[in-house]
C-alpha cells in the first residue's frame, strides 16, 4: 500500500514536471516566432504556452495550474526574457489562471474551453495593463485595451480549440 501512494505521488510529480517543461518549451519557441502584428498590436503574442496552462487546469485543478503557469513564466522568462517581461508574464498568468479556473469550475455549463480560454486571455491582458500603468504611473495606457481585446478573441479561441484537441487526443474525457 505504501508503494502505491508513492507511485501515485511520483506519477503526479512527473506529470506536473512534464507539463511545466512543455510550457517552457512553448514559451521559448514563441519568443523566436516573428510577429506579423507588431505594427498593429505591439507586444501581442499567440500565447502557445497557455495551451499547457489550460490543459493543466482541467486535469489537475487550480493549485497545479498556477504552479505550472507561474514556473513556466519565471523559467521561460529567465531563458528568453527580462525581469520586466517576467513581471508582465507572471501577473498575466496568475490572473488568467484564476479567471479560467472560475469559468471552468463554476460556469462550464455556459462556457466551453474556448470561452474559458477567452476569459483567461482577457484577464491576462488586463493584468498586464495594470502592471504597465503602475510601472509608468499613467492610466492612459488602458487606451490600448480594445486592441488587446481584439487580438484576444483570436488567440484565446486558438488556445481553447487546441486545448480541446490535446485533451481529446490524449483520450481524456472532459467532465462537467
Amino acid at each position: 500500500m505504501f508503494e502505491r501512494v508513492i507511485s501515485l505521488d511520483t506519477r503526479k510529480f512527473v506529470q506536473i514536471a512534464t507539463l511545466t517543461s512543455l510550457g517552457i518549451a512553448l514559451h521559448i519557441t514563441e519568443a523566436y516566432i516573428p510577429n506579423p502584428l507588431i505594427v498593429l498590436a505591439p507586444g501581442a503574442k499567440l500565447g502557445l504556452a497557455n495551451i499547457i496552462a489550460l490543459v493543466t487546469l482541467v486535469l489537475f485543478g487550480l493549485k497545479y495550474g498556477l504552479l505550472v503557469n507561474v514556473l513556466r513564466c519565471l523559467l521561460g522568462g529567465l531563458i528568453v526574457g527580462s525581469v520586466m517581461s517576467m513581471m508582465y508574464s507572471v501577473s498575466g498568468a496568475i490572473v488568467s489562471t484564476f479567471s479560467m479556473w472560475i469559468a471552468y469550475k463554476y460556469l462550464s455549463r455556459f462556457f466551453s474551453l474556448i470561452g474559458v480560454s477567452l476569459l483567461g486571455a482577457v484577464g491576462h491582458n488586463i493584468a498586464q495593463l495594470v502592471i504597465a500603468s503602475l510601472l509608468i504611473n499613467n492610466a492612459h495606457i488602458f487606451i490600448y485595451l480594445p486592441v488587446m481585446m481584439l487580438v484576444s478573441i483570436f488567440t484565446g479561441s486558438f488556445i481553447g480549440l487546441t486545448a480541446i484537441y490535446v485533451l481529446k487526443s490524449t483520450n481524456i474525457v472532459l467532465q462537467r
